[in-house]
């Protein structure tokens, strides 16, 4: 049997080392620790599974953005909706007192 002999002692020199992550993070991206379902985890895998590859977490960062942006374009036509009907309910009711007066 052959004997493994440890490496000797050497002095690392960490005077020009930097503190932080070794591979430097994706901008516009923050790590956090979030809970979720079980079952939302193994769907987002499962769909990378059956795409060939890719990351689930990447995959779920792109769900909310969806729903961020219907979401929003929700608001915006519920905002453009409630303006139009007030802009009709005015318009009628200067008619109503035009013919009123008439």
């Amino acid at each position: 049997m052959k004997r493994i002999v440890a490496e000797a002692r050497r002095e690392i020199d960490f005077k020009g080392a930097k503190r932080g992550a070794v591979i430097p993070l994706e901008a516009g991206k923050t790590k956090i620790s979030i809970r979720l379902d079980t079952s939302v985890i193994d769907y987002f895998r499962t769909q990378v599974e059956t795409a060939g590859g890719g990351n689930y977490q990447t995959q779920i960062n792109d769900a909310l953005v969806v729903f961020i942006q219907q979401r929003s374009m929700i608001d915006a036509v519920r905002k453009v909706v409630r303006e139009e009907l007030a802009g009709t309910k005015s318009t009628a009711r200067a008619s109503r007192s035009r013919s009123a007066t008439a």
